[in-house]
Formats: structure tokens, sequence, C-alpha cells
């Protein structure tokens, strides 16, 4: 509503209630006379003995009899709480809407005039929309715990303070378990007011998120009658979709669910989904009444989630206390919005010390006259107090009580209920933080590395019609309607899909797929299928997906391939059969030749194998030459037997003897390596020599691209546009054929004669294409990956189940006996296999020659380890070669080439000569040491020192 239509009305209400109700002329005449005094007694008085709040609520609903109580008995715990607000006391009246927006507007516009600081509701979204604008002007804060209107917005509305959660957040929830169910479209039922429509707008958005959409909008005009009702659900029972979001309020609630049951949309195959009416009705008027039981088994339905604390225990046995109603979140969020209130008006009063009100203000009508709305008063403090009440941090009996930066309060959880027998279960809980989860929230935002990684986000739910299978989610309206199938009509290979002449039945293997699928389908599946061709040439298949997703046709059926920019415009099924581009090309036969025995083995595999069997025998002849005689002689002899030891080994015939540990070591693995290699070579001769081979000019793609020359494709096939845009091939050698005979034609021609050197299609048809045609082959490896299968329109959860009745053929072997049937063919089965290269690379033995290397490697590092503790330990005396002294490294080669049965003769006469210097050296002392003696005795003075 505009602004200047807003105010229109406000000066018809005000002349109204200013001049047709005595009652109220007379209460407005005694407010104005005072005015002017109390104005001034309220900047004298910083405190004032009672503060006035207003609220306005509807008596004959639901909401409206718990919040009443529940407001009245916060504003008693507030009053008697002297720490609170420090001896003010509030003064709260309660005015009943009855359900009138009119009659809503009356009672806010008194609620102006009798200076209220602020004012509580009302219950509905759509009443607080036009109550919103009127505190804007006259800066009264409005506090609601039932608006959960997305809309009302800090932006537009910056004096409504929300003091429950947004339906937002509700939305998004809902929104999460049907993605966790994988359902794809859903129909929303709602009551036609701000509340249903914004509510329905914010579910829309967050679908969206999840690749999921509204289907189908069923509004209910808030007047409806209970027939009303039963035409609504009529039209939803005729949907496609069975998961049904119900956004409504308590008073409507009952009966759409009623009329649901008595049209059988109660039963197996359908879902429920209800807001956070349901609980609350729940919750409050429990037991229900077997009838209201009866129609709501199986629904799923949200609450607000509040953690459970010694105030909401308080507030719990007061409310048992004071009322047989059942306590509702809305009671709880209802007494907070009180406590709320009174710290910030304790915080207002610190920083501002009074109440003061201010004359209303003057607008200009359309003839630019003044309108009087005397008879309102603005609060001077308004700003003032709506400031304090956001920065209000607090705990209540929902919980910590804190508002965003938006104004919106902070952590918003909610809990899955499943409605079951004469109660309900919770199945799971949701919170703004952690999604979906098993666990209660405070256990996930504490510690979020406690949260499952399991797939299971909510337990186990029985659905409408005591089912725990989870539903579908949507059928075959049975109103006639068939699926529109587009076929298109092929001219070639007519094994996959053929028009039968003079009817409209079409046959082939694509068909018999996709007939077989539908039988499968748990439900019936009526269709109809269309033509797309004119029957001269292939049709274009992108340019039939793009007729799905115009929806022209529900699906497209044939040998369509599954490529990106077909993904884009149409849902797929999964592959039925495997394909991908491949090159065809003629080849010849050729025999083995003469030089055959060369063929197995690569020439780089050749000369590695020829050096290896020389490295080895090197390294043999290293390990045994200072031990062995056989590796001992004339350099000529030496290099002969090293050389002829190497390369019998190929034979396992090589004679002479190791001495040596590593040389051993190193020739065991050698005669392993030996042993592999002559073993894949006699096989790869043995393929050569006996089986006849196909050679082409062409080996794949790669020499394909490199080449000048024509290459043909299938005519209207998606194979051109990958061929110029992803390979790289230029446009004027693509030649377009249209039949197989047009193939067979071309490629014999070849490029010299006006055909094609090679042909690239997709391998189903070239298969089938070769099955009789033995002078042509595929060459190289299929250079793209992909499959067949048949388009739907987007979001379909048809093609979800073809899929899964497609896998269903492929498990029970069905599939394999339809491709038998018509695609099978034995006339070239022999020699009809793919030309490929037979030789063995080098790349194959990689493994056997890094072992031998390494082995060679550490045989000679342990060898050399031990010559040079040998040489340290038995190195020459330069005594024992007379004449030039030769240097160390000389020195070094010598001991290395000297046999070792020299160097341990030489160690002998060493220690001989060493023994028996020590020897003589011994007896010459002893001589000494008598001679000594015999002088010392003076029996022999003229004996020597050094004895006879």
């Amino acid at each position: 509503m505009a602004m200047n239509q807003v105010w229109g009305l406000l000066v018809v209400l005000v002349f109204f209630n200013g001049c047709f109700i005595e009652e109220q002329r007379h209460t407005c005449a005694q407010a104005r006379i005072p005015r002017s005094k109390k104005l001034m007694n309220a900047s004298v008085v910083s405190r004032p003995e009672v503060v006035k709040i207003g609220s306005i609520l509807t008596f004959d609903s639901t909401i409206g009899k718990i919040g009443k109580i529940a407001l009245e008995a916060a504003v008693e715990d507030v009053n008697s709480d002297p720490t609170v607000l420090n001896g003010t006391k509030l003064e709260l009246t309660i005015h009943d809407s009855n359900s009138s927006g009119f009659v809503g507007i009356m009672e806010a516009l008194q609620f102006m005039e009798s200076e209220s600081v602020a004012l509580v509701g009302p219950e509905s979204s759509a009443l607080t929309h036009m109550i919103s604008y009127v505190i804007k002007e006259l800066k009264i804060p409005l506090l609601s715990f039932t608006a959960t209107d997305p809309t009302l917005s800090s932006l537009q509305y910056p004096f409504f303070i929300r003091t429950t959660h947004s339906d937002i957040f509700q939305m998004a929830a809902i929104a999460d378990i049907i993605d966790y169910y994988e359902w794809r479209e859903i129909v929303a039922i709602y009551i036609d007011d701000d509340h249903g429509r914004n509510g329905i707008t914010s579910l829309a958005d967050q679908l969206a998120f999840k690749r999921s959409k509204i289907s189908y909008k069923a509004p209910i005009n808030p007047d409806a009658t209970r027939e009303d009702i039963h035409d609504v659900l009529l039209q939803v029972s005729f949907k496609e979709s069975r998961v049904l979001v119900v956004h409504t309020c308590t008073n409507w609630g009952l009966d759409i669910l009623d009329v649901a049951k008595e049209l059988g949309m109660m039963d197996s195959g359908y879902v429920w989904i209800a807001t956070d009416w349901l609980s609350t009705i729940i919750d409050i008027n429990s037991p229900l009444p077997k009838k209201s039981i009866a129609s709501m088994q199986g629904v799923i339905t949200l609450r607000s989630y509040i953690k459970d604390s010694q105030l909401k225990r308080k507030f719990v046995t007061k409310w048992e206390n004071s009322t047989k109603l059942g306590l509702s979140t809305y009671s709880l969020y209802a007494y907070d919005t009180i406590w709320l209130l009174a710290r910030g008006l304790d915080d207002f009063f610190h920083q501002v010390g009074n109440i003061s009100f201010s004359k209303g203000p003057q607008m200009k009508d359309s003839q630019g006259t003044f309108v009087n709305l005397d008879s309102l008063s603005v609060f001077n403090g308004g700003k003032a107090l709506l400031e304090n009440i956001l920065r209000v941090q607090m705990n209540g009996t929902t919980g910590p009580i804190e508002f965003t930066s938006d104004k919106s309060l902070v952590f918003p959880a909610f809990e899955v209920i499943n409605v079951i027998g004469t109660g309900f279960r919770t199945v799971g809980y949701w919170s703004n933080s952690s999604r979906l989860s098993t666990s209660p929230p405070e256990t996930l935002n504490t510690n979020l590395t406690n949260q499952s990684s399991s797939s299971e986000l909510l337990y186990s739910v029985i659905w409408p019609g005591q089912t725990v299978k989870k539903p579908r989610g949507w059928f075959f309206p049975q109103n006639g309607k068939q699926l529109k199938i587009g076929v298109p009509v092929r001219v070639s290979f007519q094994d996959f899909v053929e028009e039968v002449k003079g009817t409209d039945r079409y046959v082939g293997y694509s068909i018999d797929v996709f007939i077989a699928a539908v039988k499968l389908l748990p439900y019936a599946a009526p269709y109809t299928f269309y033509s797309y061709g004119d029957g001269h040439k292939n049709p274009a298949y992108t340019d039939l997906v793009s007729l799905v997703n115009a929806g022209v046709y529900d699906a497209a059926v044939g040998d369509i391939a599954i490529i990106s920019n077909r993904t884009r415009m149409a849902d797929f099924t999964q592959p039925y059969i495997e394909s991908g581009l491949v090159v065809v090309a003629p080849v010849r036969r050729v025999s083995s030749g003469t030089w055959a025995f060369f063929r197995p083995f690569t020439a780089e595999l050749w000369c590695v194998i020829g050096i290896c069997f020389l490295v080895v025998g090197a390294v043999v002849w290293i390990l045994e030459h200072r031990r062995n005689d056989e590796f001992r002689g004339t350099p000529r002899q030496q290099v002969v037997t090293t050389l002829w030891f190497s390369f019998s080994t190929l034979y396992f015939s090589h004679k002479q003897n190791m001495t040596s540990s590593l040389s051993r070591f190193v020739l065991i693995l050698w005669l392993f390596v030996v042993l592999i290699i002559s073993s894949s070579y006699t096989a790869s001769l043995t393929s050569i020599l006996t089986v006849q081979k196909l050679s082409s000019p062409i080996e794949g793609i790669d020499s394909l691209k490199s080449s000048k020359d024509r290459i043909g494709y299938q005519e209207s096939s998606f194979v051109r546009n990958y061929l110029v845009e992803e390979i790289g091939i230029s446009e004027n050698r693509l030649v377009p054929l249209n039949l197989p005979e047009d193939y067979e034609k071309a490629l014999n021609d070849g490029p010299q004669n006006g055909g094609v050197v090679a042909i690239v299609d997709e391998r189903p048809y070239i298969e089938l294409f070769l099955s009789t045609r033995c002078q042509f082959s595929i060459v190289g490896q299929d250079f793209t990956k992909n499959g067949w299968g048949f388009a739907f329109q987007r979001d379909s959860p048809l093609a979800i189940d073809i899929s899964n009745a497609i896998l269903k053929l492929s498990e029970t072997g069905e599939l394999q006996n339809i491709h038998n049937k018509w695609l099978l063919r034995s006339a070239c089965s022999s020699q009809g296999a793919e030309f490929s290269v037979d030789r063995l690379e080098l790349k194959r033995f990689k493994g056997l020659f890094f072992i031998i290397g390494l082995a060679c490697f550490l045989a000679l590092f342990v060898y050399l380890v031990l010559i040079i503790y040998q040489y340290t330990k038995h190195k020459p005396d330069p005594s024992e070669s007379p004449g030039t002294t030769p240097g160390r490294l000389q020195t070094f080669i010598s001991f290395i080439d000297e046999k070792e049965d020299s160097l341990n003769t030489r160690s002998k006469k060493r220690l001989r000569q060493a023994s028996s210097f020590r020897s003589n050296r011994d007896i010459v002392s002893l001589n000494g040491y008598r001679c000594n003696r015999k002088e010392s005795s003076s029996i022999a003075p003229e004996c020597s020192e050094h004895g006879d």
C-alpha cells in the first residue's frame, strides 16, 4: 500500500474514531485536556512509576489465547522483580482485533493516543504490515512474536522488531528436507495473504539453490469455506507432484488436512510437509480429536527448537498451574518479548532518563491542505528505545536472546517432527549452521568436528499410508495425458531406430531398450511416439533435444549421444550403450616378412637389451677378475670370455663358475630378467608369424590430424563440430556422408579419387558398418568416451526412474539380449579386429631394467668398499718394487688387477718375515740380559754385552 493511501486510511479512521463513536469521542476529549500538563511533568520525572505498553491479539485464535496468557505472566514477573526496572511498573493493555484488519488499525490508533511506549503484536503478518507504516511515523517500537513474514524487513520497517525467527529459516529447513529425499518438484498450498504468499516465495528461492522448484501453487482464500478448500485440493490431486507443502495458519490447517483425507490424498505415495502451524496445534490442543489425528498421520512438520534450561522449566511449571492449554513455543517467545522490552526500557532510562511525547505530524492531502493528526502522539525517545532493545543480550526461556545486524534473532533452529499414532516423534534437527542432523544443534555448534559424516541426516520416517519406504514424490495424473516422445526418423543405420512405413510404430535397438525400461517402471507411463525428421536425411539430434527443452516434447528417444551442449538443455538417463568417436580406414593384410623376427621388440628396446648384456658381463668380469682364473688372461682372452659369458646367459648355457657371492647375486637377477624377456619375445613372435595382421597408413586421430587428406563424417552429426572446434581440423577437409554405402564408396575411392582417407563416427555405427565389410577396420583407440541415452525435460523424475530401469535391464542380462538381437553380426568377427601395434615397447620392461641396474650398482659399490679396505690393509711395500716408485693411482690399479691368491701369498710372506724379525730381536734381548747377569755376579767379567 502506498504511503498516501495509508495516511488517507488513517484520516478516515481518525475521523471515524473521533466523530462517530460516542464513547471514543468522550475519551478523546478527556485525553486532550491534560495533555500539556502531562508533557510538562514528563520532562522533570526521570523514571515514571508506570510505563504503558499495548498489545493487539486475536482472542479467538489458538496463538492469541496462549499469547495473552504468556504476556500477562511476563508482565507480572517483571513487575514483581524490583531489579529489572528499579520500581517502574509495566501497564499492559491487550485489545482483541477480532481477526479484522480494520479493527486492528483502530486498536493501534487507540494505543497511539494513550502514549504507549511500545506495541506487542499483532498476530497477523498482514496487519503488521499496515501498522508498521503508522509506528514508523510515530516512532514507537513494534515487537511481534508471531509475524514471521520475511518481507517485514528492517529497511522498510525500521521500528519493527521480530522476536521470533523469520520464515526464511523455516523455508530453508524445508528445502533441505526436500533435497535430502531427492525430490525435485513440489506443490505449495497456502493462505492467500501476505504471510502465505511471502513465505512461499521464500520457499521457492530456497528450493532454487537445491535445483528444485514449486511446480504448482494452490492459494486458498482467507475467507474460504470447506467447499472452496475441497475445490483447491481437487485441482492439486490432478498434478504430477505428490510432495505437498502446507503453509497456513492454525485456523485453517486442520480443515485442509481433513479435506485431503476425504479425497484420498493421505494415502501411500503422498508426502505432506507442514510448517510450524501443525506443531503449534499439537502442542496447545493435545489431545486432539480422533478425526484430526487420523487426517495428519505421516505428516512432517517443524517446531522451533528450544534447549531445555532452568528458566524454561520454571516457566513450564507456572504455565501448567495457570491454564489447561498446552505450552507452545509461541508462549515462550511471547514471554521473552516482555522481558526483552523491560531490559531495553531499563537501559533507556539509564541513557535518556525520561519519557516524552510530542504532537502528531502534519501532512498535506491531494489538495495541498493540511491534515490534522493532533490526536496522535510521537514518542520522542522511540529511536533510543529501539536501539536499546536491539542491544539487549540476555538469556530467556527460549535460550540466548541477541540480535544480528539485520535485526534477526541468533541461532535459528527447528525440530523435524513426524506425526505418528496419537503423538509424534522427533526424526531430526535443523539449524542455520549445521543444517540437517540427527543430533541437537547445541552439540554441533559447540564442536563442529563432532558432526557426523554419515549420510543419514534424519531418522526413518513413517509416511502417509503407514509405509517406511520413501515415497517417489510424483506420479502420472489420471487425466488421460500421455507423454509426447520425439523419435528421429533415420535414413541410415536403421537397426537403431526405424519407422515402420504406413504405421505409427517404431522398431530398432534404441526403441526396444526404451520399451523394456518403461515396462519395469512401478507405475503406468502412457506415451505416444512422434516423428522428427523429413525422411530424406538424418535429423540433427541437438535440435531434437532443444525441442524437449522448449516443451514441445516430453522426451526424446533414439540413438542420442550424451554430449555437453545437450546436457545443458535436458536431463539424460543412464547410458544404455557405450559410445565414443573412432577412426575407420581401409586396411590391407600383411605377411610376416623376411625380418619378422625383429618385430617383437622396438628398436629402442633392442638397444637397451644389448646394452644390458654388455653391462652385466662387465660387472661380472669386475667381480670375478681377482679370484677367478676363467676371467683372467690376456686382454683379448678376457674380452672374449666376458662377451661369451654375457650372451650365453640368453640360453642359460654359460659354463663359467662364479666364485664371488656378489657376482652370483647379480647373475640370479639377470637370469630372471632374461627369462622374462625371452618369454615375451617368444609369445610376440608366435603371434606375428601365425596371425594375419592388418596394416593402414592411418594409425589414429593424431596421424589423421597431421595429414592433409579429406575425412568423412556422418551428416547431421555432432562429429563435424567436434572435429573443427576440439581437434582443430579444417572444415575444407570434412566430407558429409549419409548412408553406409556412401561410407564404403568414399573409403574405396580414397582421397586421390575424390573419396576420403578415413571416416570419423561413433563406435556403434562403425561396428554395424564393419560387420559386413571386412576390408575396413577401426584404427587407433577411441578418442572420446560417452554413451547414448534418452533425453527428458529438465528435472523430470522420469529420467531417474528410467535410469534405474536401464540398470536393472543390464543386471538381468536383458540389455545384452536386445543388443544381440539387433547388432550382433558374425561375418567379419574373425578378422575384423581393430588395428593395433603388436610390438613390445621399452616402457613395458622398465621395472625389470631398473631391478638389474640397481643390483649391478649395489654389487659394484660393495665390491669397491671391500677393495679399498684390502688396499689400505695390504697395500704393496715400495721396497718390494725396485727401480722407479709408482704413483698412488697406478699402485691402486695394479692392486685391483693383482690376483687375490698372489695378495694372500705376499701377505703370508710378510707375516713370516715379521715373525722372524721379532724372534731374532727377542733372542738378542735375552742374551744381553744373561750377560748383564754374569757381569753383576763377577763370574764372567770379560763377557761382552752382546754375548758370543
